[in-house]
């Protein structure tokens, strides 16, 4: 899978995709990111990629020439990359989004600044706003390399095996189970006593119960859309009860 991140900061976003497991994972060669940068396609003598909004307003908006003809530098004949606009007007990035992303061969990601990026290019070439959330950052990169980093995590070789990722918050609908490690006492709390069992089933079960015990209690809207089985079903019937009951 390819990459490319199309920033007025390459550098910004070099130094985090360079480290950690996505880092191993590009130095492997089992995913290629690229990091572009929009300003060494713009036209202006004096190397601007900005200028004021029509109408007046705060800050300045980025326009359409360098960021258009940056994306076209990434298109051949053949194939053009899925162009993402990060934007806090895109829909909220969902696992289910980036299992969806992870399956396309190109992905473009576009990192507005300053007050944005003029209309005209995202109708132009966009193909899908996201956000990370209801809040406003400076720019576009950190969640550029959020959804990058979510994307590369779901491709074959980068984690050490399917189940790394399939049982972990949001992948199957529910929040991850409670982990711990040595030592098995730390400050008079205890690691729970069925995980030192050695008893692989009921470490399974205490894992299943602990996931959804902790899914109904922090983001109960989750469970609408989780596949649960009737064993599941049960066991958050029992939890409602206690709750209701005070235990």
């Amino acid at each position: 899978m390819r990459i490319d991140i199309m920033t007025l900061f390459p550098e910004m976003c070099e130094a985090v995709l360079s480290e950690s497991i996505i880092g191993r994972a590009r130095a492997k060669g089992l995913v290629d990111l690229r990091c572009v940068n929009i300003r060494d396609f713009t036209e202006d003598k004096h190397n601007r990629v900005d200028d004021a909004p029509y109408g007046g307003g705060m800050g300045m908006l980025m326009q359409t020439q360098p960021i258009y003809d940056c994306y076209q530098s990434l298109c051949t004949e053949d194939e053009k990359p899925y162009l993402i606009y990060l934007s806090p007007q895109g829909k909220t990035l969902t696992q289910e989004t980036v299992k969806d992303l992870s399956r396309r061969p190109r992905l473009a990601l576009l990192c507005g600044h300053y007050e944005g990026v003029d209309e005209r290019v995202i109708e132009e070439i966009v193909d899908e706003e996201i956000s990370i959330g209801d809040y406003v950052l400076t720019g576009g990169e950190l969640p550029a390399l959020v959804l990058t980093d979510a994307v590369c995590r779901m491709l074959d070789g980068v984690l050490p095996n399917d189940e790394a990722k399939s049982l972990e918050s949001h992948y199957n609908g529910l929040l991850e189970y409670p982990q711990y490690t040595r030592p098995p006492v730390w400050h008079d709390r205890e690691v729970p006593a069925v995980l030192l069992s050695g008893h692989h089933e009921n470490i399974e079960k205490w894992r299943r119960e602990q996931s959804l015990r902790r899914t109904a209690l922090r983001r109960p809207d989750l469970l609408e859309h989780a596949p649960l089985s009737d064993k599941d079903r049960k066991i958050l019937q029992s939890l409602q009860e206690e709750t209701s009951n005070g235990v």
